[in-house]
């Protein structure tokens, strides 16, 4: 600070700039070569980063912290420990905080809090993405219960603004405690592998409380949180991977929850039709294939950005576009636990499906499904419930619905995956799909249980049996025969039928009852 005020024009501002490069600045160079041999960008570097060149516009430049207990009167960083503002990605507006770990280890109090809600709330009025650069070391614990209550408020803006514009948390540092919960209730978290980190309690907490030893990566790692919770939906090798990943998820969501998703016009024929999808399912009904390459070959040139890529494989979730127009694409992994449905993967599919809802972009459904997951384990740990978030989140949905039958579509979890009577408006099957309450071997067993026992040669008459119901019923003529399937297809008219039922569907509204909201089974 300066002795003297200044007086002259000059000297205000040359006053204003050296303010402003002490904010700019605020960091020793010490603090910042410690943070880069880490791996990691500072605040300001990530936002350059992000955002397009020369589009970000600073916030609180000069907001500083007002605490005096434990002398913190001494050092007030113009700006405190977070930078806020907005600027623009692909020329489209979004705002921002990005957390400094080199002030205050990043530690979130009173002021800093004040900072992120002010740009939180603006993004809600003028309708615009919220995307967050965690990196802090926690609540300041200088300010006591005023940082606790600090964080309430940035978890009140996160529930206001759920579902009305995009939030999207990036951790590129530390993430623990109550900090954590921020980022849970936003849409996105991507992580970086190595240098980011979430837990509510950290490993000394966990080693006084349970005895348990764990390191920071097993416990709250990109890996762990992509493979075991869940909780993260991207993990990235670096931090400038991470933002140019987050860069391209914004190509595929509105602005707001009152905007159509951003049209591009496509390079890739609409009427394109490919002979490789005729003979793609094994003929083998219990021969896995790949889902994701049956996506690739329909969407526009192949592009399939995929979420929650690591967890809960057995389902596949992702943003593809078809005819230039964003799509939501969920799909049974035959390749990975048969595509069976489990409580991981219809928790992960429901998250998925209500995004795609709340921001208006339509869903197209690809179906490969024996069933839900059998066993105690299933059943103790609730894949009923669970099971019914994917049922109700599908019902629920009032996006355009496009469903694709490729082979198994059997029992309720037929039902579940954007069947006909979970509302979908277009449902179409492939001549291998086989629309039944079960397997064909399942069936004759139960139902001619008897007969077999009774017969000289039981296995003979299981075959004839068997055999008999694959030409019965496992097939989609029975659906198609009652409505529940809209067309039987050559599997290479897949995409010019999708992209003429999605042109027709662009102006699809329904009418919802009046209500606070549903239930949903939690």
């Amino acid at each position: 600070m300066r002795e003297k005020s200044p007086e002259t024009h000059e000297e205000k501002l040359d006053y204003l700039r050296d303010l402003r490069d002490q904010a700019i600045n605020s960091a020793s160079e010490e603090a910042i070569e410690k943070h880069h041999a880490k791996g990691k960008l500072t605040a300001r570097e990530r936002i350059d980063k992000l955002l397009d060149p020369g589009s970000f516009e600073e916030l609180d430049t000069f907001v500083r912290h007002r605490t005096h207990d434990f002398d913190m009167q001494k050092r007030r960083p113009w700006g405190d420990a977070v930078v806020t503002g907005h600027g623009t990605i692909e020329g489209r507006k979004v705002f921002v905080f990005s957390q400094d770990f080199t002030v205050f280890g990043g530690s979130l109090g009173e002021v800093m809090a004040e900072k992120m809600c002010k740009v939180m709330d603006l993004a809600a009025k003028v309708g615009a993405p919220v995307i967050g650069l965690n990196d802090s070391g926690g609540a300041r614990i200088q300010e006591g219960v005023v940082s606790l209550g600090a964080y309430g408020d940035v978890f009140v803006r996160n529930v206001q603004s759920s579902g009305v514009i995009p939030q999207i948390s990036v951790i590129m540092g530390p993430c623990a405690g109550g900090a954590v919960y921020s980022p849970a209730m936003t849409d996105f978290i991507f992580m970086v592998k190595e240098t980011s980190h979430m837990f509510i309690t950290g490993p000394e907490v966990i080693k006084t409380v349970t005895g348990e030893e764990v390191e920071f990566e097993e416990l709250g790692g990109a890996m762990t949180h992509n493979t075991k919770s869940g909780v993260a939906h991207f993990a990235s090798e670096d931090e400038e991977s991470c933002l140019e990943d987050v860069r391209y998820l914004m190509s595929f969501l509105p602005l707001n929850n009152l905007e159509q998703p951003p049209y591009f016009p496509p390079t890739d024929d609409p009427d394109r039709e490919d002979p490789e999808l005729d003979n793609f399912v094994p003929d083998d009904p219990n021969k896995p294939y790949d889902m994701r390459k049956v996506v690739a070959m329909i969407v526009d040139d192949g592009e399939f950005f995929e979420v929650h890529e690591h967890f809960a494989k057995n389902i596949v979730c992702g943003f593809s576009r078809l005819d230039g127009h964003p799509v939501g694409v969920v799909g049974n992994q035959p390749a990975f636990k048969a595509g069976v449905l489990d409580i991981e993967s219809s928790e992960k599919a429901a998250r998925f499906v209500r995004t795609c809802d709340a921001f208006n972009v339509p869903i197209l459904t690809f179906t490969d499904v024996p069933g839900f997951m059998p066993g105690t384990d299933q059943e103790w740990n609730g894949i009923i419930r669970r099971g019914a978030k994917l049922l109700y989140a599908y019902t629920e949905a009032t996006v355009p619905k496009l469903t694709v039958v490729t082979r198994k579509a059997y029992g309720g979890a037929y039902d579940v995956m954007a069947s006909k009577h979970m509302l979908a408006d277009y449902n179409i099957a492939w001549p291998t799909a086989e629309v039944a309450v079960m397997g064909p071997e399942g069936a004759v067993n139960i139902i001619y249980r008897k007969d077999i026992a009774s017969s000289p040669t039981p296995d003979e008459r299981r075959a004839k049996l068997i055999a008999d119901y694959k030409a019965h019923f496992a097939n989609p003529y029975s659906a198609a025969e009652r409505g529940y399937i809209d067309d039987v297809i050559e599997p290479r008219e897949t995409r010019p039928k999708l992209i003429k039922a999605l042109r027709t569907l662009q102006t699809k509204r329904v009418a919802q009852p009046r209500r606070k909201h549903g239930n949903i089974p939690l």
